[in-house]
């Protein structure tokens, strides 16, 4: 069954289409797709491919989100559908996010019946990459607030303002990936940025319960002075969120060693000085 939905954002140029969901505003000719592969130009209209396709559906612990600080000890219906707008070497769902997986057909109202038969009390947009699949995750939140159902976002943070804007009424809360402190870094990650993570931080930030995640990989996140100079950033968009920072494992096509257990406990220390509640992730 071939299921797609037309884009909600994107504006035409002659055959091609400019995606506006993210920064990247990929401009596809006709029967191509952007860089994140799920959002396709057909006769000049853009579709999203993954709409309704479902790679992977579980219930899981909040705190496996990472959220510590917002409904504790609860169960969140978690879903993913496949692609991603970056294209990070030690991606820990490179399956899902990097290729094209075997899905299932559910639609957003099957989605809300599931989160209401495993008496799940909110709804996790995670796995690969949720923005781009934005349609599905949008009209997902919209029936979900409907049935009293809370809605969780675990992405990237790279999305534009219009998008983000739109959905944040929604979205209850949200745990947002900061991969790195250099622009140069973020490149080789496919993104463009810090700022445009940290405007997305500052903006769900004033929107929704906010915690922050830093995967600490090394050659990537492991320089000691750029990661306070990211701190003092983080703080100034950010001031009063919870941090965690998360130990790296050889994943993927990235096969360094994972992080040292004392430059974790030494980023922790420097964190604190920043931010009340910090967290190590994956030390155990």
């Amino acid at each position: 069954m071939i299921i797609m939905k037309k884009a909600m954002y994107y504006t035409s140029e002659k055959k091609n289409v400019i995606c506006l969901l993210c920064p990247h505003k990929c401009e596809i000719a006709d029967n191509h797709t952007g860089r994140c592969k799920v959002r396709k130009n057909i006769g000049g209209e853009l579709f999203a491919e993954n709409y309704s396709k479902v790679s992977s559906i579980g219930v899981d612990p909040i705190e496996k989100k990472p959220l510590f600080h917002w409904r504790e000890n609860s169960k969140i219906l978690s879903f993913g559908s496949y692609g991603c707008n970056f294209s990070c070497a030690f991606c820990q769902n490179y399956a899902i996010s990097m290729e094209k997986p075997k899905t299932h057909i559910i639609k957003p109202e099957e989605i809300i019946e599931l989160a209401l038969q495993y008496n799940t009390p909110s709804i996790a947009y995670t796995y690969n990459e949720p923005t781009v699949f934005y349609e599905m995750m949008f009209e997902t939140a919209v029936v979900a607030k409907e049935k009293n159902i809370d809605n969780v976002i675990v992405t990237n943070g790279f999305i534009n303002k219009e998008p983000l804007l739109n959905i944040l009424p929604y979205i209850d809360a949200m745990n947002i990936d900061l991969k790195t402190y250099s622009d140069e870094n973020y490149k080789k990650l496919g993104g463009i940025s810090v700022q445009h993570i940290l405007d997305t931080i500052a903006i769900a930030n004033e929107h929704c319960h906010l915690e922050v995640t830093m995967l600490m990989v090394p050659k990537i996140m492991d320089d000691c002075e750029e990661f306070e100079n990211l701190l003092i950033r983080l703080k100034q968009a950010a001031p009063k969120i919870v941090i965690h920072l998360s130990r790296y494992f050889p994943r993927y096509n990235y096969n360094e060693p994972a992080t040292d257990i004392l430059l974790m406990q030494k980023f922790k220390e420097t964190a604190n000085r920043y931010f009340e509640k910090v967290y190590l992730g994956n030390v155990r």
